[in-house]
């Protein structure tokens, strides 16, 4: 990219996702008024957006709920603050999840769990093990709730796990109207509710699918040369249940394979390679400086799925915030071309970033997944948390990534156009009508849906 072809586009990256450069990330206090008591400005877990909502309201039930939704004007339900932009944010009015937690169920002869909407994966999980059972998958944080997860289609790894999303077998929500509307996998509107981006209503509870309880063992390698990957990409990322590729884009190489395997299936010990890379003689952080204290045990020493599969543990706080996060999801099998692409760019990119992800999610049938009918390569970017510079690249990337047909995770940085999302999307007109019938008044607009989902 030119200089000045990367400088002209930080204006509009800034205008267009709204972010808000910080020089630390303690919580700051406004004052509403003389009478009332100093409130903390809400931001985002990473301190780069600032809600704009006037009120937040905190209901600790489902009826709760349905008459703050009969009486407020615009409103968003509002998880556990990981989105980068402002998509849990509105107009005038947030209504929290945080109080909507906790295993309600447990239905063993149906193989479901039902819990509350902003329960935390992480602050279940244990309790669901202790009673001999499991979720197919985890993202890489177990911090983030249930709800918020499923809706922005957030995933986890593996060749044949799907997102999330893909878990939920029942879920409940209050829709515009202010009703309760419980919808079941193979219910006419179940494919198109579950990845909603939070425009159908506000979700109250999910049930979802749960197995037998299963241990992973996590074995992580070391400089994996960029050939190796290129002569056996299929191999390397479906090398375990779960495959993720860290690198910084230098030196021609991924800088760590991490591959988790379930213990509870025949594996074999790798060795001291894994396709050209070494195998690691410590835990390692993603990014290699970095301690590993909060990173989740590796070394091959069998662990609870929920204390591997995961990237980091749940008593540790995941980031000191000072990052911004962007992904992008291509086709498996356009993946390989598309990083070959983007590693043409590596002297761009590398200035600004902390760590680039590759992992693998498998197709799903939800219409707004990003691998509604496809198996897809996800190529994730944290970056330090410089908003322009950052901005620059991120259209830089996109660019790139465009003859891919790319797609952004709903919850982070991105700038694609609503027309180039609605064409890359079969049900998006689907989705539309449903969000009509749910919402017919707009309570659940904002700006982040008028500028990518409405016209």
């Amino acid at each position: 990219m030119k200089r000045k072809t990367f400088i002209k586009t930080t204006a509009a990256f800034a205008a267009v996702t709204a972010i808000n450069p910080l020089a630390s990330c303690k919580m700051e206090k406004a004052k509403m008024s003389e009478d009332l008591p100093l409130e903390p400005i809400r931001k985002n877990w990473a301190g780069n957006y600032t809600y704009k909502a006037e009120n937040l309201h905190v209901p600790k039930t489902a009826e709760e709920v349905q008459k703050l939704v009969k009486e407020l004007g615009a409103q968003k339900a509002l998880g556990s603050k990981h989105c980068f932009n402002n998509i849990a944010d509105s107009p005038m009015n947030q209504i929290s999840t945080e109080n909507l937690k906790g295993v309600l169920g447990l239905d063993e002869e149906n193989r479901t769990v039902t819990v509350g909407a902003g329960t935390k994966y992480g602050d279940f999980a244990p309790q669901l093990h202790e009673k001999g059972y499991a979720l197919h998958n985890l993202a890489s944080l177990p911090h983030i709730s249930v709800a918020g997860a499923c809706a922005t289609a957030t995933h986890g790894s593996g060749v044949k796990n799907g997102n999330l999303a893909t878990g939920v077998a029942v879920i409940e929500l209050v829709n515009g109207n202010g009703e309760i509307v419980v919808l079941k996998r193979g219910d006419e509107a179940f494919d198109g509710a579950i990845v909603n981006l939070g425009a159908l209503g506000i979700i109250t509870k999910m049930t979802l699918d749960i197995q037998e309880t299963f241990e992973v063992r996590q074995d992580v390698f070391q400089d994996l040369p960029l050939e190796s990957l290129q002569d056996n990409f299929q191999e390397i990322l479906s090398g375990g249940y779960s495959v993720s590729l860290f690198t910084d884009w230098q030196d021609q190489k991924i800088s760590q394979v991490w591959v988790k395997r379930r213990a509870d299936e025949e594996v074999k010990d790798l060795g001291d390679t894994y396709f050209g890379a070494k195998a690691a003689t410590r835990n390692l952080h993603p990014i290699t400086e970095l301690s590993a204290e909060n990173c989740t045990g590796q070394m091959g020493v069998p662990g609870p799925w929920y204390e591997r599969l995961p990237h980091f543990k749940m008593g540790f706080t995941p980031s000191s915030g000072e990052e911004l996060q962007s992904e992008f999801f291509v086709p498996t099998e356009q993946a390989l071309d598309a990083i070959l692409t983007l590693e043409k760019k590596r002297d761009l990119i590398s200035p600004q970033l902390m760590i680039t992800e590759i992992r693998t999610i498998a197709a799903d049938d939800y219409w707004m997944s990003p691998c509604y009918q496809q198996d897809c390569v996800a190529i994730h970017f944290t970056w330090k948390q410089n908003p322009e510079e950052v901005g620059a690249l991120i259209k830089m990337i996109e660019a790139e990534l465009e003859p891919f047909n790319y797609k952004p995770h709903w919850g982070k940085l991105f700038t694609i156009s609503r027309e180039k999302l609605a064409s890359r999307y079969s049900k998006f007109n689907d989705f539309l009508a449903l969000v009509k019938q749910h919402d017919p008044e707009g309570k659940f607009k904002n700006d982040y849906l008028n500028t990518n989902i409405y016209s």
